[in-house]
């Protein structure tokens, strides 16, 4: 019975250890390792406001970007704590491509600065910026975390933050500003979904090139795609498949390409067929 008792033990052992890195690092998780701050930004001559949400990391941590691949947790904003606003646009800095155990996941090391553009519904007066973000932070496990944030948009503030430009500076080029002359995507039928092929004609890279493909209809899944050069073409394939398991339409249009890993970032929006 004793050495029953023992072998049951030992085979446990792992599945604690686990569990207690996790509980370990989930407690860890609201002590020191993420800090998020408002930074409240200035006024835009066109009655728009610019903030930004600062997130800063402990050492050998990371966070995901809006698209954080298989492996990745997908950042959520609920912004209905916010007074004085109509709407909010996020910008995404260029981020990094991680692999780990053969899983590929994009997103920050050591922290971001996601600069926040603010429609307001009265330009003239203060607002208030506040809400909830629920994000995914990693190191030797990933935890899902939530933070609450607020902050004053002063209206009387119009001179811009260094650090919120900084991060604008490192948001991804456009298709034109890169030299994208034409992007092909080919749609081919799957038995669990579809295959897509998307062709980008622009200047060749490092070699070392990534692509994101995301798509309008959030119920769409497009697994990580593999990419290389082809010729001149920079070529990414993948799947796309529905939540549902069912039948589907793919819209050209609203497929969103990012390119990272090469000289420059690139967001390029749709294609041809």
């Amino acid at each position: 019975m004793k050495r029953f008792a023992l072998t049951i033990l030992l085979a446990l052992m792992p599945a604690l250890a686990t569990t207690l890195a996790a509980t370990q690092a989930a407690a860890q998780s609201y002590d020191d390792v993420v800090e998020a701050q408002l930074l409240p930004g200035w006024r835009l001559p066109n009655g728009d406001h610019m903030a930004a949400l600062h997130l800063k990391l402990a050492p050998g941590w990371k966070t995901y970007w809006r698209s954080p691949g298989d492996a990745g947790i997908p950042p959520q904003f609920d912004w209905r704590g916010a007074q004085n606003m109509a709407a909010i646009g996020v910008y995404w800095p260029a981020p990094q491509v991680f692999w780990q155990s053969g899983m590929r996941s994009v997103g920050y090391k050591g922290g971001v600065i996601l600069p926040l553009k603010v429609r307001l519904q009265d330009s003239g007066r203060d607002a208030r910026l506040g809400g909830v973000i629920d994000i995914g932070i990693c190191k030797d496990v990933c935890l899902p975390h939530r933070i609450r944030v607020s902050a004053v948009l002063p209206a009387d503030q119009t001179k811009p933050d260094p650090a919120i430009a900084a991060a604008m500076a490192d948001v991804p080029f456009g298709a034109s500003d890169a030299g994208v002359t034409h992007v092909a995507c080919k749609i081919t039928p799957r038995a669990d979904g579809m295959g897509l092929r998307v062709a980008i004609d622009m200047p060749r890279g490092t070699g070392r090139e990534e692509t994101v493909i995301e798509a309008a209809d959030p119920n769409l899944w497009i697994a990580d795609p593999d990419t290389g050069w082809q010729g001149g073409q920079l070529v990414a394939q993948t799947r796309v498949t529905h939540m549902s398991g069912g039948a589907f339409a793919l819209d050209r249009s609203g497929l969103r390409i990012t390119v990272l890993g090469g000289r420059m970032p690139v967001d390029i929006r749709g294609c041809t067929g």
